[in-house]
């Protein structure tokens, strides 16, 4: 059976002792340094996956860079503990015993707003969409490795904090974006926006009138240079439901056919 991560060679429960060895001696080192609270400067990870090796294993790289981790099994636990310590971000198993992180993500997302990044096993084009329509930022798909994941976490909390130079508020089309409170309105009426969505909105804010390709805007919005572009239409179709008067008959952000989208203030239809 082919391991669910990918680190340079394989690990070993002696591997996974030294890790636990390392971040423990670290961790006391720490201790003398910091206030008791040690955890309350770090970003809170949560990890869900019912593979209590996949688990480890992120968790102890996560850990290792910098981000306090609590851990959960299954959904129910993960629900349990996101509501006695709302995290930062949560690495959420696709498949999980009894309770799926599709159904998951939707309840959190009932809680309040939490980036998620979605780990699936399977390779088909419906489950990634699928985690994605209910809110997912990000994706990941089983193979993959530890040291990518740790990257896509840090991209993903990186752009879920306030605009550090004050960002200008945006407005247009009835649409208002306030970078820094990173709330976003429509006609004055609160907008229910994910991680991406807000920033994909921002971002066609800044550049009315301008078509994009869907490898534009995945470098500029999700700041990769490679990955599945259909996060790029899923998020869109997204978008446009919640922005656009009729999503079938979209005004705002039209397609470009052959390059991309662009987005029309004047919701001109072509």
């Amino acid at each position: 059976m082919r391991s669910p991560y990918e680190p340079h060679r394989a690990v070993t429960p002696d591997d996974l002792a030294r890790d636990r060895d390392l971040a423990r001696d670290r961790d006391l080192a720490r201790d003398r340094d910091r206030d008791p609270d040690r955890d309350g400067a770090r970003a809170r990870v949560l990890v869900v996956d019912d593979d209590p090796t996949v688990a480890e294993v992120v968790a102890g790289y996560l850990d290792r860079s910098g981000y306090a981790v609590d851990r959960a099994d299954d959904g129910p636990a993960a629900l349990t503990r996101a509501r006695a310590r709302w995290p930062d971000l949560v690495v959420l198993d696709l498949m999980l015993p009894g309770m799926d992180g599709l159904e998951v993500c939707r309840r959190l997302r009932e809680h309040g707003p939490v980036p998620v990044i979605m780990l699936t096993a399977r390779g088909d084009e419906e489950d990634r969409v699928l985690g994605l329509e209910v809110g997912a930022d990000d994706y990941v798909t089983k193979p993959f490795s530890p040291r990518e994941l740790v990257l896509r976490v840090e991209s993903v909390l990186r752009r879920s904090r306030p605009a550090a130079d004050g960002g200008h508020r945006l407005a247009a089309a009835g649409l208002s974006v306030d970078p820094n409170a990173r709330r976003a309105t429509k006609n004055g009426g609160e907008l229910t926006l994910t991680l991406r969505e807000f920033d994909l909105l921002a971002f066609f804010l800044r550049h009315p009138g301008r078509a994009f390709g869907r490898e534009d805007l995945m470098r500029e919005v999700w700041g990769w240079d490679f990955g599945d572009l259909s996060t790029v239409t899923v998020h869109v179709r997204r978008l446009r439901g919640k922005i656009e008067d009729d999503p079938a008959r979209p005004r705002l952000i039209q397609t470009v056919w052959g390059v991309g989208y662009r987005f029309e203030p004047g919701g001109a239809v072509d």
